[in-house]
This record gives C-alpha cells, sequence and structure tokens, in this order.
C-alpha cells in the first residue's frame, strides 16, 4: 500500500510539475546575450536511404550528450511553403553559451567523427552562425 501511495504522490508531482509546458517541448532555456546560434542545412545525395538519413540524424542527436560545450539542440525537415530551400533538407540548430565553446565543438573529437559519418552522404551543406543583435 505505501507503495501504491508512493506512485499516486509521484504521479501528482509530475502533473503539477509539468502542466504548464507542452507535450514533447523541451523547457525554455534562457540565453545568454553571448550565446552562438549555429545552423547547419544539409541536402542529402540522392542515393542517400531513409534509414542512412535517421542513422545520420541519430549520429548529430547523440553529440549534445558527449560535448560538454553544446547548450541547445534542436533538428527538423523543411516545411516552408515558399520553395526557397534549394534541395536542402534537413535544419540543426545548436547553441552555445559563446564564441569560445563553439569554437571548442569544432575541433572536437566527437564532431570530428560525425563528420565521417555524414560526409560521404551529403550534396550540399550550409552552416551559418550568429550571436543575437535584437533589441
Amino acid at each position: 500500500m505505501k507503495h501504491v501511495l508512493a506512485l499516486i504522490a509521484l504521479a501528482l508531482l509530475s502533473v503539477t510539475t509539468y502542466a504548464h509546458t507542452p507535450v514533447g517541448d523541451p523547457p525554455v532555456k534562457t540565453m545568454k546575450s553571448t550565446s552562438v546560434q549555429h545552423i547547419v542545412l544539409f541536402k542529402f545525395k540522392p542515393e542517400t536511404t531513409p534509414a542512412k538519413v535517421n542513422e545520420i540524424v541519430a549520429a548529430f542527436e547523440a553529440l549534445p550528450s558527449q560535448i560538454k560545450e553544446i547548450k541547445g539542440f534542436k533538428w527538423g525537415t523543411n516545411n516552408s511553403p515558399e520553395k526557397l530551400n534549394k534541395g536542402l533538407t534537413h535544419a540543426f540548430i545548436l547553441t552555445f553559451d559563446n564564441e569560445k565553446d563553439r569554437d571548442a565543438y569544432l575541433p572536437h573529437p566527437a564532431h570530428k567523427k560525425f563528420g565521417t559519418i555524414v560526409g560521404p552522404w551529403l550534396a550540399e551543406v550550409t552552416v551559418v552562425d550568429f550571436t543575437d543583435q535584437a533589441k
């Protein structure tokens, strides 16, 4: 009976704690004014199978657990109705606290290893980094 009550209490705590967080959305972290957004866009070669794309995405998703400088990670596939993506289908946004952390990520062995996984399958890659300048 104590175990049942403990499970009920835990369930209620979970509901209370996450009641205002939409399902599937990670908690919003306040970004530092020095935060760097590292945007990566992929266009895969035509012979890249959906299974290979899934493998590549999984490898990219693993990087935040391997590289402590990555403070945020999001990804998705293009769904713009504007048709201006030039064949780029997958977008990834990594957040770093500052340029120093981004610069540590670039030569990191886990990032280099990921490059060997994805590189042979890419027709195009675009990378843009920025620090928010909005007022």
